[in-house]
């Protein structure tokens, strides 16, 4: 995804992709199950965390606009370190990194959903 800039057409580092937001994170990850495109909003004050949550509920209908509406947001999850996380994320299912042959589903589900994040967050950011 190097080659595609950002939508405010500055070049955008994809995989460690900069939201200007402490305890907010954009993240793509693949695994030997499922691939995964996720906002996750990691602040160690429960509070604090509800709070960029309800921001985003107050955008979800541009959101989902933007994104499409295979989104859930779940509030006050455990990750897999076992830590508090609110996230909003879709999930691909059944596929492999490890497996060359899944290589095209999964780029093809992360890239344009990678590419809506940054659409929607050069419109919202200024929210937070």
């Amino acid at each position: 995804m190097r080659p595609l800039p950002g939508a405010d057409g500055m070049a955008v580092n994809w995989l460690n992709y900069k939201t200007g937001i402490r305890q907010l994170y954009f993240r793509m990850d693949a695994d030997k199950k499922q691939a995964s495109v996720a906002i996750e909003m990691r602040h160690s004050d429960m509070d604090e965390q509800d709070e960029m949550f309800k921001k985003f509920e107050t955008l979800k209908k541009m959101f989902l606009e933007i994104a499409g509406t295979d989104w859930d947001w779940e509030l006050h999850s455990i990750d897999e370190d076992s830590k508090p996380v609110s996230r909003i994320i879709t999930r691909l299912q059944g596929v492999n990194i490890f497996n060359e042959a899944d290589w095209p589903a999964i780029i093809s589900f992360l890239k344009p959903r990678m590419i809506a994040l940054d659409q929607f967050w050069h419109l919202a950011k200024d929210h937070f």
